[in-house]
């Protein structure tokens, strides 16, 4: 297990720095010089402000220099020009934004907790809502709940969020006035109008997420329980609630971690379009705003931070394999 910690860990690593190099490369194929995005306005921007600015930012260094210069201030931090003018920035440091002249890591810090909090309420709908229908449908194949489902998974799976993140906002917002429009409160200010707030793109997302959790649920349980080990413990006289709760569900839901692990990873990469219907600014839509106004110490952050997200995914989904199936375990 130790072994096999440290072979995850070191692949993991790997892969990190991998994105980290390419997007870096993205750095300076860059149309814009950056010192001019930071320095505003290019007709009262002299080439002597430009070049002070590149000093300052370390942007007259060689790229190999820039670039390492770049992940020892991830690790150790860093500090940006000389003089009175040095500007120190703790780890991990992730440069500053062209734009604003901001810390990368505030605005990280400001908008990922709106993605986390939309990802993971919506995570908790659709694997509850899509498991549960998929295990039910399938032990009661052929009968009216089945038909439902099928249907009803069909429907969502086909639906995109672009039409059905507007249609909850006609309907419990605009025209049944049920519920105010989404107004992004962190947990920790106000629980109950996070969690309000929270609502609308949980259903949204999770809803058109639980269809396909529904399906591949149902078919997972279809091909479980007509395993041998299944008969044999029904052979055995156990119980309906024990033969299907404990040995076919344990089996059959090892491709839905897969899969959950995978959606988690690239949610919390950025949630673009949900972010944009419902007004939030999370780590998606800052993303976007930076790679339209080319601001690439953001557009490198929210890179690694995805690839970070997947990575650590993965690894925790291996994990859980050894937990679920004990044939993991004995491999």
């Amino acid at each position: 297990m130790l072994r096999f910690a440290i072979k995850k860990v070191l692949l993991a690593v790997s892969t990190l720095v991998t994105v980290s190099v390419l997007t870096f490369g993205l750095f300076f194929a860059a149309p814009t010089n950056p010192a001019e995005l930071m320095c505003g306005n290019r007709k009262t921007c002299s080439p002597e402000q430009q070049q002070m600015i590149e000093r300052r930012m370390g942007l007259d260094k060689p790229i190999v220099t820039q670039y390492t210069d770049f992940m020892k201030g991830i690790v150790a931090g860093r500090t940006f020009g000389e003089g009175e003018g040095a500007r120190n920035c703790p780890a991990p440091c992730l440069g500053y934004s062209f734009r604003n002249d901001e810390p990368v890591m505030d605005i990280v810090g400001r908008t990922l907790p709106v993605t986390l909090s939309i990802v993971f309420g919506a995570a908790v709908v659709w694997l509850v809502m899509g498991v549960s229908i998929g295990m039910v449908s399938a032990l009661r194949r052929g009968t009216v709940f089945d038909r439902i489902a099928v249907v009803t998974s069909l429907v969502g799976a086909s639906m995109p969020i672009l039409l059905f993140g507007p249609l909850l906002l006609i309907v419990f917002v605009y025209e049944g006035g049920l519920l105010s429009y989404p107004q992004y409160t962190p947990l920790t200010e106000n629980p109950a109008k996070w969690a309000a707030a929270m609502l609308l793109p949980w259903l949204a997302l999770g809803f058109l997420n639980s269809a396909m959790y529904a399906r591949l649920s149902r078919a997972q349980m279809l091909e479980t329980i007509s395993e041998d080990f299944v008969r044999t413990a029904r052979a055995k006289g156990l119980s309906k609630l024990r033969v299907y709760g404990r040995h076919a569900l344990r089996a059959a839901i090892t491709p839905i971690v897969t899969i959950a692990g995978l959606d988690l990873g690239v949610y919390l990469g950025g949630t673009v379009i949900t972010e944009t219907i419902f007004g939030f600014t999370g780590l998606g839509k800052a993303a976007l705003n930076a790679a339209i106004n080319l601001d690439m110490p953001l557009v490198m952050a929210t890179v690694l931070l995805a690839a970070f997200f997947i990575v650590a995914a993965n690894i925790v989904v291996d994990v859980l394999y050894a937990v679920i199936d004990p044939r993991v375990r004995l491999s």
